[in-house]
């Protein structure tokens, strides 16, 4: 019965640590550290900028689902994106985007 629990326990801790690092995309915005959700909209592309070229700030994302905040490891590839409403892909490991790859999200219909 212990092996049995023993087994059942490994199996689902092993199912749950794949899950937290499998591969997803999201869509949000590229913000700054300093701002995070209240620099998440168009108009903050050049505060976005300032704020990591002058104050040492992070590139983030920011999803729209939840308004998590995630700093992006590859802060090169989200410099051009500053302030714009993108889908991102890559994993999640804590509070850091892995980040795979980055397009501009398709515009909203109303």
């Amino acid at each position: 019965m212990k092996v049995r629990f023993a087994v059942a326990m490994a199996a689902t801790l092993f199912a749950g640590a794949l899950a937290m690092a499998a591969d997803g995309s999201w869509t949000g915005w590229i913000s700054d550290s300093q701002c995070g959700v209240k620099g998440a909209n168009e108009k903050a592309g050049e505060c976005t900028t300032k704020c990591v070229k002058e104050h040492g700030a992070k590139y983030v994302f920011v999803n729209d689902a939840d308004k998590k905040v995630y700093v992006v490891d590859a802060q090169d590839k989200v410099a051009a994106h500053a302030g714009h409403h993108v889908t991102v892909k890559g994993t999640v490991e804590g509070e850091t985007l892995k980040l795979t790859s980055i397009d501009m999200a398709a515009a909203a219909t109303k």
